[in-house]
């Protein structure tokens, strides 16, 4: 059964500073604490003191009643400025974060490029890839929220592209 590809874009906009964004989302291991969709997170490998190297293994939960589960191995650290990782498990691909400042506001941006490695999904896909695209961006809308509320900062704007997920 063949893989399906996935590639999303997320980009949130924080009334928040550059190093209190990246503080967050460079430290995955507290995002169960405040990101609800994150269930489980936990440090395989500790990696270099810049995090390049570590492996964390993730349990995920949407509004549909599924988990995924993957590790990501981080594979790139440009500190303020980019985070990227390399997922294997029931999603396998390319995750990166960059960051971009701007006034007040803190631009952060997901990119999310992966394959299904489960058997279901990749069967259920012609007729469910719709589904499991509106749980990623419910998943990503409730983490910049709740971002936002960790930082007791403003939520300026969370957007979604999808481009071409065929």
């Amino acid at each position: 059964m063949r893989a399906c590809e996935y590639r999303f874009v997320t980009v949130w906009k924080i009334g928040a500073p550059l190093q209190a964004v990246w503080d967050a989302i460079h430290d995955p291991a507290a995002w169960p604490q405040w990101w609800t969709c994150v269930e489980h997170v936990s440090e395989v490998e500790s990696g270099a003191a810049d995090g390049v190297g570590a492996l964390h293994s993730y349990v995920w939960k949407g509004r549909l009643p599924y988990r995924v589960r993957f590790d990501m191995r981080v594979t790139r650290v440009e500190p303020l400025a980019l985070l990227e990782g390399v997922a294997s498990g029931d999603v396998e691909g390319i995750g990166r974060w960059t960051f971009s400042p701007s006034d007040e506001i803190t631009a952060v941006r997901y990119d999310w490029r992966v394959r299904t490695g489960r058997g279901w999904m990749n069967l259920l896909a012609p007729v469910a890839r719709p589904l499991f695209e509106w749980n990623h961006d419910y998943v990503m809308q409730k983490g910049g929220e709740a971002l936002a509320r960790r930082l007791g900062a403003t939520r300026v704007s969370i957007g979604h592209r999808e481009p071409n997920n065929r």
